[in-house]
């Protein structure tokens, strides 16, 4: 808890730190990536198009506004929204007010939303409470989404948010991977492996709030335990299997883009702890009378509200993962025949090796002294599992137990200093380690701070 409490002191300068950054070099970011995009036409009644008419998007959630103005077409875009709740409205001179609520707009959105003033006083409106239209009219992508209610309330062993992926059409888990503690799957990478729309697990590309997080191998990210913290921070993710824009590249396979959670005008947050253990657990095949032990416990918790209303807000989430696993592992070892040079064969004895009187699938050879010290010791143990017949080798079974410690942290802050300028500091902060390993796998700590203008 000490250590935790003072990484979460430095975070939080590094988040003061961040924020100046993000006042002082605003970038323009790619609206599809991270943010929704709202667009549309404004007309009139006879179908005729109104210039100079003012659309507002206003978060339900925050109460922030973004404001932008038809052309010459009546066309309008308001770029890179936060996903979340809106509230629509569209105003101009000579026309009544018209208010859409219900507007929900998510990760990388392109909502299409046109609107029809009626000719009147400014000063009536006319509200609809109407969900968005459910067909994509901006453009051909495929893909899907997994909103917050899916990450948080569908149950999950290991809590990885990246296993629900596979709740969408044209995606699927490789099936022959090799378990996460195999030599081979070190060139592979440790996180899920998907094939999307038929492409290689190596092929998809993994984004956190518009930042690639693929790992080493090119693969899903993935932490040693095979999976990813944080489910909590995830607001929501979408999945992109076909037709994607250009602006998404560094793939040929398809793009899951998660976008964590922010504050809002409202306190927010969760606590929680899961358990699991060998008492739950079925015998395998190979284990002994006795289930080798296993404990996992997962807990955590997070919050999030504003600093000042309207205008700043602050998330937080910490999720801590203490696991003891014991697995029965098998080795092949000589019998107690063939360290004293009884060997079975078939066929023709092997060079050196006397075949024994009245038993002609057995032969004898001259064990060395010096090896017979050496095969009596405990580094090379006898049998414990049933000796086949015929067979030189058995199996030793043995347990082995890991125990592996995971602590995952992220803070979020926003600040919104006008309708065209934001910053949005984040720091993740993962530790892990594996106490049956001579070493520790270093500290993870990420920075992202993204400050957003719009002209």
């Amino acid at each position: 808890m000490y250590r935790f409490l003072q990484n979460l002191k430095i975070a939080s300068y590094i988040v003061v730190l961040a924020a100046l950054l993000g006042i002082g070099l605003p970038l323009r970011l790619s609206a599809q990536i991270v943010g929704a995009t709202l667009s549309g036409t404004v007309t009139d009644t006879s179908g005729g198009v109104v210039p100079n008419a003012d659309v507002t998007a206003k978060n339900v959630s925050t109460g922030i506004s973004r404001m932008t103005t038809t052309n010459g077409s009546g066309l309008f875009t308001i770029p890179n929204l936060q996903p979340g709740p809106y509230e629509i409205t569209v105003a101009a001179g000579g026309f009544n007010t018209d208010v859409r609520s219900g507007i929900s707009l998510n990760v990388g959105q392109e909502l299409v939303l046109n609107f029809t003033v009626k000719p009147g006083m400014a000063v009536q409106k006319v509200e609809v409470n109407a969900e968005a239209p459910t067909v994509n009219l901006a453009n051909a992508t495929l893909g899907g989404i997994n909103d917050s209610t899916t990450v948080a309330e569908l149950p999950l062993n290991g809590r990885s948010w990246t296993d629900l992926a596979t709740l969408q059409p044209g995606v699927h888990l490789s099936q022959d991977q090799p378990p996460i503690n195999a030599g081979d799957r070190i060139k592979r990478g440790l996180g899920l492996e998907l094939t999307i729309s038929g492409g290689r697990p190596q092929q998809n590309n993994y984004m956190l709030d518009g930042v690639n997080i693929n790992d080493y191998a090119n693969a899903g990210p993935g932490s040693v335990l095979g999976g990813n913290l944080g489910t909590d921070a995830v607001a929501e993710f979408s999945i992109l299997t076909t037709n994607y824009a250009a602006e998404y590249g560094r793939t040929s396979g398809g793009v899951i883009s998660a976008v964590t959670k922010s504050g809002t005008n409202q306190f927010h947050g969760s606590a929680y702890e899961f358990l699991r253990n060998s008492a739950l657990d079925a015998r395998n095949f190979f284990d002994p009378p006795v289930i080798p032990p296993f404990r996992r416990n997962q807990y955590g918790g997070s919050a999030g509200g504003p600093i000042q209303k309207d205008k700043t807000f602050i998330f937080g989430d910490y999720e801590g993962v203490s696991q003891g696993l014991g697995t029965t592992s098998l080795q092949n070892v000589p019998t107690q025949a063939a360290r004293n040079g009884i060997l079975f064969f078939q066929g023709t004895p092997p060079d050196g090796c006397s075949a024994i009187a009245g038993n002609p699938s057995q032969c004898q050879l001259t064990v060395d002294p010096n090896i017979t010290k050496f095969l009596n010791t405990n580094l090379i143990p006898l049998p414990n599992q049933p000796i086949p017949a015929g067979s030189n080798a058995a199996q030793f079974g043995f347990q082995a137990f890991q125990i592996t410690r995971e602590n995952f942290f992220t803070i979020r802050a926003d600040h919104n200093f006008s309708e065209r300028i934001a910053s949005s500091p984040r720091i993740f902060s993962t530790r892990r380690r594996r106490a049956s390993r001579t070493n520790t796998r270093p500290s993870s700590f990420t920075t992202l701070c993204s400050a957003r203008w719009w002209p």
